[in-house]
């Protein structure tokens, strides 16, 4: 039979390699093995496997009977290495239960500490600790953390039964509680279990555990978790493991103490220690932000002009340990760790190691520095970048000359610059950015509830907690700046107003955050472009130096095109010239060409657009010089660049001549029931081809003009639209080199140009063997070519795919990450049957996708010769190509 439960620590051997396999044991039970076999300090325990959690999640819930067994011995396992038996009235063994998928989920699913207390245990817990009032502390934990998380009562009533307990006391902190006063509240904790579910506290230690296991179990399909899987694409399908460990405390004394640190900054990437701790604490209080946590070091207290003594300071002979393990873990795993550890009456205990979360800047520096330091290669540190995080670094920062109304500060939790309205609740942030506001979340500490508001915000604001605190490590993962234990912030959700510092605000009212210096200030504070040089220049060089892919980008601005190859485009690989014909100054002669009913009438609208379009393209081709250059002709239906309101076709028809009665005759004419499949795209070319030859015109015209003027030219390819037939092709192709020969004739000279099609359509793809005869190279339009694969509108779809996602019918979004079992089967037949024609067609991608490194990865295994993304995605793409070739 396949081993389903994995014991570490103590005398566990850890020769199985499924024990080491995180698809298996998951990411912390992985880890907690391999840290127990190098010989550091870990509780002995053992983990339950992903395999567990996927056959209970599909068989209604149940445990077997074989796991059950599993688990009894694995107890016993616990028990003989601590010398303690589970739920011993006299001398009891208590343990944590934590969840552990493969990759890491902070906070998203569930744990319970302190398990296996009862009414006997907390007396002989008491007895054995010497110390009463930790005893019951830790009790009063259990039953609040058991009630939450396994019987689904509200943790607010627990909470507010200690605050009425504190205020009647005069106390401030819970440390301040004595043995009896958590006697007290645990009797009211027991009475708020019985009162909301009419029956007492579980007693049976067994009972308990498996309750405990199935809440794990559970929250794998928790909302948090699906949104958050959602968010960073995990399959519904993995499954978490689930950690049975042997207690240790970090709340028995001033000698005892726990912390979460990295063994670099997450936030800069520098290498310094950087952490939190808490004295007389469990793990929870430093995540959660219930207190405020002091800092690791003497020099990141220094830093921050913090008074309470840290870790180094207070307990020097711990430090002086932890720092010795952090250095073996980085080492050992080659990268930087986020480590949990406890500290027990003096004697270290590591809980946890895992690779960090980090923003994007710290990723690069890390990434460089490592490989400067021997301890990764150059392709681990091009592999070691997830592309989508560059796009933190893509975007405008805080002027720093620009005037701050600064309201207050807190702790820089994850750098970058946000500003937008204030919205109090995880809900409300999600219903104002659907509406189109840019909004700040602004909690007195988040949640794992909260994630899709998280997701949703600009930025947050936590009036509590630290750098490790929930809302830190999810805003760093997530690339959102946030700001953490801003004490100056007071937030009154009743009335739906706060106060920063001294300033009353509301709901809706705009404030910026500044998550690298924790400033929060009000109204909206000017930006600045970013610097892309340093840690992301040098990437970016190794990146380019691994790819065998070109990265292009979708433009067709000067604007757009100068900021691409700033980002490093190697080209265009769109440019929609439809945009161009929207321009107020052009707008009535396209309205005077479409409606017209003559050719005649239709080439005198043209004679105005062409020295428009004319000096489009020879300003978009002054930026590109040297580079291909795809250009789109005319795609969409006509039917929208048309008039909808009166007052349009009377100006119109003081234009034209032409009675507003027959305008409107004309535009209803041209209307359409299902225009995105109907007379657009090379159909607009067969119907009017006077529009390709006005736009031939002008890009043949525009190119040799650069070519004159500068003595490099770009290479236009001119790309057909929708086309569905070689016969298509051949004529439109057959116009444009007509024109070509027309224009090289008048202007004397003669330059290399390409012409060839979008694929779009199945039909296009089936037969592109036959159109590659004409084609000289084909673009996938994915975005049309999704649409019309799968049936489905990108404009309707999010009515209706968030389901479909959640259900797993698709893995992501097919408008976001292309849908390789279908639409990606289309483009991998397209590629093979246009080289069968053609041997040296130039293939590329100039969809949405083309931004996506899921979707860039397929490309690189068809043999794609280039994608095209927008020009913030350019280094994205760069860095995911790179990524592609080393696979």
């Amino acid at each position: 039979m396949v081993q389903t439960v994995y014991p570490f620590g103590g005398d566990a051997a850890h020769s199985d390699p499924r024990q080491a396999d995180k698809t298996i044991t998951g990411g912390k039970g992985a880890n907690l093995a391999e840290m127990a076999s190098i010989g550091l300090p870990v509780p002995p325990g053992f983990t339950i496997t992903t395999e567990e959690c996927v056959s209970y999640l599909q068989h209604g819930a149940e445990f077997s009977d074989s796991l059950r067994e599993a688990v009894s011995e694995a107890v016993g396992h616990i028990e003989k290495s601590v010398g303690k038996t589970f739920g011993d009235a006299s001398d009891p063994m208590l343990v944590s239960v934590r969840s552990g998928a493969r990759v890491s989920m902070p906070g998203m699913m569930d744990t319970v500490l302190n398990l296996g207390l009862n009414d006997e245990t907390v007396e002989g817990l008491a007895k054995t600790s010497g110390d009463e009032r930790f005893a019951w502390d830790s009790y009063r934990r259990f039953i609040q953390m058991y009630s939450d998380v396994v019987l689904g009562i509200d943790h607010g009533l627990f909470e507010e039964a200690l605050e009425i307990c504190k205020e009647d006391n005069g106390f401030y902190a819970d440390t301040e509680l004595s043995a009896d006063d958590w006697k007290t509240l645990v009797g009211e904790f027991k009475g708020i279990v019985s009162s909301e579910l009419n029956e007492p506290f579980p007693q049976d230690v067994f009972h308990q555990l498996w309750g405990a296991i199935r809440a794990v179990f559970d929250s794998w399909d928790s909302d948090r978790a699906k949104v958050y899987r959602r968010l960073n694409d995990i399959p519904g399908d993995w499954g978490t493991a689930v950690n049975v460990q042997a207690m240790v405390f970090g709340n028995m004394g001033d000698t005892s103490a726990t912390g979460v640190a990295f063994t670099r900054d997450p936030a800069t990437g520098e290498r310094a220690y950087y952490g939190e701790y808490l004295i007389n604490a469990q793990g929870e209080d430093v995540v959660a932000g219930i207190r405020t946590p002091q800092y690791l070091t003497k020099a990141a207290r220094e830093a921050a002009g913090a008074k309470p003594l840290s870790m180094e300071e207070a307990m020097p002979e711990a430090y002086t340990e932890l720092a010795h393990v952090f250095d073996l873990l980085e080492a050992h795993y080659k990268d930087m760790q986020d480590i949990e550890f406890t500290v027990e009456r003096g004697k270290l205990w590591m809980l946890q190691t895992r690779s960090g979360k980090r923003t994007a800047k710290a990723a690069l520096k890390m990434a460089v520095d490592m490989e400067g330091e021997g301890l990764i290669t150059r392709e681990e540190a091009v592999r070691r970048v997830d592309p989508m995080a560059l796009d933190q670094l893509l975007h405008p920062t805080l002027d720093p000359d620009a005037e701050r109304n600064i309201l207050g500060a807190g702790l820089p939790a994850s750098p970058g610059a946000a500003a937008g309205k204030i919205v109090l609740d995880a809900d409300t942030a999600e219903q104002w950015v659907e509406r189109g506001d840019k909004v700040i979340l602004v909690r007195v500490e988040t949640s794992p509830e909260d994630i899709h508001g998280m997701h949703a915000a600009q930025g947050i604001l936590t009036a509590r907690g630290g750098m490790t605190s929930h809302a830190a490590v999810v805003a760093r993962g997530m690339g959102r700046p946030c700001v953490s234990g801003a004490s100056a912030v007071s937030i009154n959700l009743s009335s739906r107003t706060l106060k920063i510092g001294r300033q009353d605000l509301k709901e809706g009212d705009e404030i910026t955050l500044d998550g690298a210096n924790g400033q929060i200030m009000l109204g909206i504070v000017p930006t600045v472009e970013p610097e892309l040089a340093g840690d992301f220049g040098t990437l970016m060089v190794w990146a380019d130096a691994l790819r065998r892919m070109k990265v292009r980008t979708n433009a067709e601005t000067p604007a757009d095109c100068k900021m691409a190859r700033q980002f490093g485009a190697e080209g265009i690989g769109l440019c929609r010239t439809e945009h161009m014909f929207f321009d107020a100054s052009r707008i009535k002669a396209v309205r005077q060409m479409i409606l017209a009913e003559e050719d005649a009438g239709r080439r005198a609208a043209l004679d105005i657009l062409l020295p428009e379009q004319r000096a489009d393209f020879t300003a978009i081709f002054e930026v590109m010089a040297g580079l291909p250059c795809t250009i789109r002709l005319l795609d969409p239906p006509l039917h929208e660049f048309l008039p909808t309101q009166d007052a349009e076709f009377e100006e119109l028809a003081d234009v034209t001549g032409l009675g507003v009665d027959h305008l409107k005759r004309r535009a209803d004419e041209l209307h359409e029931f299902n225009p995105m499949l109907g007379h657009r795209g090379c159909r607009l070319g067969i119907t009017f081809p006077e529009i390709y030859e006005m736009q031939a015109r002008a890009i043949f015209e525009a190119v040799c003009d650069v070519k004159a003027s500068s003595g490099e030219a770009p290479l236009p390819e001119i790309m057909i639209p929708l086309v569905a037939t070689q016969k298509e092709l051949a004529i439109l192709k057959a116009l444009v080199d007509r024109v070509a020969e027309e224009v090289f004739t008048e202007k004397g000279t003669r330059l290399d140009y390409l012409v060839g099609t979008m694929i779009e359509l199945p039909r296009a793809a089936l037969m592109a063997d036959k159109i590659a005869e004409e084609g000289e190279f084909f673009s996938f339009g994915t975005n049309d070519l999704t649409q019309t694969t799968l049936g489905v509108s990108r404009d309707d779809s999010a009515k209706f795919l968030a389901p479909y996602v959640e259900k797993g019918i698709f893995a992501r979004d097919p408008f976001v990450s292309l849908d390789v079992e279908g639409v990606g089967q289309l483009v991998e037949l397209a590629a093979e049957r246009g080289r069968a024609t053609r041997p040296d067609i130039k293939l590329g991608i100039c969809g949405e996708h083309g931004g996506d490194p899921a979707s860039i990865a397929f490309c690189e295994k068809v043999g794609l010769d280039y994608v095209s993304a927008s020009p913030y995605r350019v280094p994205i793409a760069r860095l995911a190509a790179a990524q592609a070739a080393l696979k």
